[in-house]
């Protein structure tokens, strides 16, 4: 099962490389209602002006809505899960391990 590690100090294209290799799906970070920047770190695209509350694990047997509420919660940014050619969004209720099966 995969896992891995996201800190306020990682760029966007860091972030979305490494999710994509661990759960085989396409993650979309927003700034606003606009794709984030992929040069930007995740730090200077957060929406509160306050710190992000710590770096957040990733896990796959963590369910995508979940994983969303808790990244918004973790760093107040907005994302979203997509399948593997970024075409659709996955349902909130699988699995990120699931994700990549689909």
């Amino acid at each position: 099962m995969a896992n891995f590690l996201v800190s306020g100090r990682m760029k966007v294209k860091s972030l979305k490389t490494s999710f994509k290799e661990n759960f085989e799906v396409t993650l979309r970070v927003y700034n606003g209602k606009r794709f984030a920047d992929d040069d930007a770190t995740l730090a200077s695209i957060r929406k509160d002006d306050g710190k992000a509350k710590g770096d957040l694990k990733v896990s796959g047997n963590m369910q995508i809505g979940t994983f969303e509420k808790k990244f918004m919660e973790v760093f107040g940014i907005s994302i979203q899960v997509a399948d593997k050619k970024d075409e659709k969004l996955l349902e909130d209720s699988i699995t990120l391990s699931a994700a990549s099966k689909l």
